[in-house]
């Protein structure tokens, strides 16, 4: 009886060690693929990031020309600005005139007709 213990106890070990190296072969398969994706990744990534560093310089140097195109411009804009607040200050000059000279004027054509004009 206990020849037969000792026998069954053999086998179910055995069962288990071979149970275990079957595991442990699929687990190293496992890590090896695992190790050549993060070889894999990690070249991505290098190939990514240095990318990445070529597009921020370029986009420093479109930011860096932007600023010195939008200033060169900045003195147009001021012009403009000037112009605009000088063609207001003549318009309202014009309605000044015009309210305090509210009778009809004559003015003469090339052939001499009266036209009457009358201002707002």
């Amino acid at each position: 009886m206990l020849e037969w213990s000792a026998a069954i106890a053999a086998v179910a070990f055995t069962i288990l060690v071979v149970y275990l190296i079957l595991t442990l072969r699929k687990v190293m398969t496992t890590l090896a693929e695992t190790k050549k994706t993060l070889a894999d990744t990690r070249a991505a990534v290098n190939g990514i990031s240095d990318e990445a560093e070529d597009l921020i310089h370029t986009a420093n140097q479109i930011s860096d020309d932007i600023k010195g195109k939008m200033e060169a411009v900045d003195p147009l804009f001021e012009s403009a600005h000037d112009v605009g607040d000088m063609i207001q200050d003549v318009t309202s000059s014009i309605k000044r005139t015009a309210l305090h000279k509210s009778k009809p004027k004559t003015v003469y054509t090339q052939e001499n007709k009266p036209v009457q004009i009358k201002l707002k």
